[in-house]
């Protein structure tokens, strides 16, 4: 029989309450890895694993870690009948304060996005909550190089700061369900977004005005901003599918002709690395993380004419058609792999509890 564990390590996903957008892919799929540790951590190191999450997704992770439900109150105090020997908040949206009695305390810190809200106010009630974070965090991760400057620079934050960069699913091998009414022979260029006004979905509209030959395929969860977009008349090129399933989302990607993310506030950029594992031609904007991200293997919008948009998609669909080029694409996005995440995240665990590496 295995002993009961000598520390427990916590792993606070706050309030996410589903995993079908960026935070929620993350938590998912890091989470999940850990799980999948824990019998041996708990067995070699008699350390156990304790999810912090809300009522309706306990036992997510399986039977093999323990649950801690989150509650309003743990946003004034948070306490425990046993201390934690680490405590990992996966986003600095983490409302509900670590336990009272812990050891390091970690965050990953995927964006400042709200640096750029137009609203003073919003701004300054977004800053203020997350340097209050940062006072009762010990250790920070970052998603990309581009976070990390924001965090030091912004927060003037000079403490213990590591750079772990998100995995992005390969979807190129599992099943797949057409777009309702779209002709597979068709081309089309395909985007995936919130369509909060950040992702910039506005410029696609603009360019699919003055490109009628080609269609524009708008996806992403059925959010306030994709319904009200979607209300609004559009040109005929230009169709909305929300709330797609998994299967759905990769035959877009494998069909279509090119994938399109001109957003202006980004900490990683999922898409269009899950598009990459297609091999499709990528089109970014040359903000925030996204040329770190998307490195030469994408295409860059420095501008959101529509003219000057058309010319740099026709100019990259050319070049990505070549087989080289695809195989260069695969190859960039098979760097970014959830494995090798998780097990970077793990490996500064072992490293905070004093650990021989694992």
């Amino acid at each position: 029989m295995t002993p009961p564990p000598k520390l427990r390590i916590g792993i606070s996903l706050g309030n996410i309450g589903a995993f079908h957008d960026g935070l929620g892919e993350f938590a998912n799929q890091v989470g999940s890895r850990i799980a999948a540790a824990a019998p041996q951590w708990r067995e070699r190191d008699g350390i156990a694993f304790d999810f912090h999450l809300r009522d309706k997704l306990v036992g997510h992770f399986g039977p093999e870690v323990g649950y801690r439900p989150v509650t309003r109150w743990q946003r004034l105090r948070h306490a425990t009948a046993e201390p934690y020997a680490l405590w990992h908040s996966l986003h600095q949206l983490n409302k509900t304060l670590p336990p009272r009695r812990c050891g390091p305390r970690v965050v990953t810190v995927h964006d400042l996005n709200y640096l750029y809200h137009p609203k003073a106010f919003s701004r300054w009630r977004h800053d203020r909550r997350t340097r209050a974070l940062m006072r009762r965090t010990d250790q920070v991760v970052a998603i990309s190089r581009y976070t990390a400057d924001d965090v030091k620079r912004h927060l003037g934050w000079n403490g213990p700061l590591e750079v772990i960069y998100n995995g992005a699913r390969n979807l190129s091998q599992d099943t797949q369900a057409p777009l309702p009414g779209r002709d597979p022979a068709r081309p089309f260029l395909f985007h995936l977004s919130r369509m909060s006004p950040s992702k910039n979905p506005q410029v696609l509209l603009d360019l699919a005005a003055i490109w009628p030959e080609m269609d524009f395929v708008f996806c992403g969860p059925p959010s306030d901003d994709a319904k009200a977009l979607a209300a609004k008349a559009q040109p005929a090129n230009v169709s909305f599918h929300l709330g797609i399933s998994d299967a759905q989302k990769t035959w877009a990607f494998a069909h279509c002709t090119g994938f399109l993310f001109p957003s202006l506030t980004e900490g990683f950029g999922l898409p269009p690395i899950e598009a990459m594992h297609f091999g499709k031609p990528v089109f970014l904007a040359r903000r925030t993380c996204l040329p770190e991200i998307g490195g030469d293997a994408a295409w860059y919008f420095d501008d959101f004419d529509a003219a000057t948009m058309k010319r740099i998609v026709q100019a990259g669909l050319a070049e990505g058609a070549a087989p080289a080029r695809i195989a260069a694409v695969k190859a960039h996005a098979a760097q970014f792999d959830w494995d090798a995440c998780a097990a970077n995240y793990l490996a500064l665990y072992r490293r905070l509890l004093g650990l021989a590496p694992g």
